[in-house]
């Protein structure tokens, strides 16, 4: 959430940013302007109040003056301004109470402000290249593919070890079953990536739960604005809200809390089932299991103070590529355009790994920094450097990275003409030593 403070000093300035993301290029000075308004009407409404009690107060005191002097005239009539006053201001408080809901009504869906590094632009078209890794790699397992790479679920449908249809059975659409040493492979990818985050990234790894309250999601901005990607499931009279990434329970570690400022960073990773309902992405990838209802990913999230946030949105981002390194996965990073960026995101890089199946890259981690926006949100603040002041944390979240997404680009990767699927060999270990897996 945007601090209105500053949007009521730098009106042109959000107007300016919103403009730069397309779903408000229209309306940026409207929204503005909105916002501005139910500020004021709120500003007014409390003066006002203020003024009543202070009034209550002053002619409370003349009564006690006009009973002294045995003016009775003047006491009854005091008494009669002071219980309308009172009857105003048990009225005000409730118009108070509809005031602020309609301010932070306003602040919730308002989102986030791009850095100015951000590259402006429209789509996912108007991305920036960083950097590249691995093309070397592309050429080199070309020859061992054969003349058309096969798509994942050309690969695991051929080995007997990825259903769609029983997935269909059990649960409809964009679920997926798989076994036997998919099944591992999948596993052994989430465990790696762990013992790489903890052991080398120096993240603490964390099992969260898997449903969280909608204070939760409203912190972390899924709430109210994407309500419509989620599921939720009867808790009691309210509901709770199975989480869409582990980022929301990992950044919720703080709400509501005070850190001390040589706790800072504090890093988080955490290996989860995420779940999704893909609102507004009919059509798009209904082949396989790169766009599913329910997938593991391994979470990354960092609560800094707010000098190191920028610092700390690379070093993230060099994690997550790690991963991908280790792996020999060629990839690229973007730096997100204004128009593809998250709702939540100052600023945002994407990294791509290379899928020979459908001849291009595709997401596999968004590593976002957030600045104070969640923190307002949560009330998430930390002691300043000499522990007189609080101060709104910064938050950072990235994938380190998608498990199934990285089980989709080994499978297409390392596969061979032959149907088989070469294990890279960082994730032998972790899978009894095992170097290929073949059709049973």
């Amino acid at each position: 959430m945007l601090d209105i403070k500053w949007i009521r000093e730098n009106p042109q300035a959000l107007a300016d940013a919103l403009a730069k993301r397309p779903s408000y290029a229209a309306s940026a000075q409207s929204t503005v302007d909105d916002v501005l308004a139910k500020d004021e009407a709120r500003r007014a409404h409390l003066g006002e109040l203020q003024a009543k009690q202070e009034r209550r107060n002053a002619a409370s005191k003349e009564i006690g003056n006009a009973m002294r002097d045995k003016n009775m005239e003047l006491a009854e009539t005091l008494k009669g301004e002071v219980n309308e006053i009172k009857a105003f201001i048990q009225n005000g408080e409730a118009r108070e109470r509809e005031l602020d809901k309609a301010l932070n009504d306003a602040l919730s869906v308002l989102p986030n402000v791009p850095l100015d590094d951000v590259p402006l632009g429209a789509d996912e078209h108007d991305n920036v290249e960083v950097r590249r890794f691995g093309e070397a790699l592309i050429a080199e397992r070309q020859p061992r593919m054969g003349n058309k790479p096969k798509e994942h679920f050309e690969i695991g449908e051929r080995l007997g070890m990825m259903d769609f249809e029983r997935a269909a059975k059990l649960s409809g659409s964009r679920f997926t079953v798989l076994s036997g040493k998919l099944a591992r492979l999948e596993r052994a990818l989430g465990q790696f990536m762990l013992d790489t985050h903890t052991t080398e990234h120096g993240y603490t790894e964390v099992q969260p739960p898997l449903m969280v309250r909608e204070e939760a999601l409203y912190g972390t901005g899924q709430l109210p604005k994407f309500e419509e990607d989620l599921f939720f499931t009867p808790h009691g009279e309210s509901q709770l809200g199975l989480i869409p990434t582990a980022e929301v329970p990992l950044t919720n570690l703080v709400r509501e809390e005070i850190t001390a400022h040589d706790k800072l960073p504090l890093r988080y990773t955490a290996l989860t089932p995420c779940f999704r309902s893909e609102a507004g992405s009919a059509g798009r990838d209904t082949r396989g299991m790169l766009r599913q209802h329910q997938f593991y990913k391994v979470e990354l999230v960092s609560i800094t103070d707010q000098e190191s946030s920028l610092a700390e949105h690379e070093r993230m981002t060099e994690c997550a590529e790690a991963v991908l390194k280790k792996l020999e996965l060629p990839f690229r990073t973007v730096a997100l355009c204004t128009g593809d960026m998250g709702f939540g995101a100052q600023k945002t890089y994407d990294i791509e790994v290379w899928l020979p199946g459908q001849n291009s890259y595709r997401e596999i981690s968004s590593c976002s920094v957030c600045g104070d926006f969640q923190a307002r949100r949560m009330n998430a603040r930390y002691k300043d450097r000499d522990g007189k002041g609080n101060l709104f944390v910064h938050t950072l979240n990235g994938s380190g990275t998608a498990v199934g997404r990285a089980l989709i680009a080994v499978m297409e990767n390392y596969q061979n003409e032959d149907g088989s699927v070469t294990i890279p060999e960082a994730l032998r270990p972790y899978m009894g030593g095992l170097e290929k897996i073949e059709k049973n």
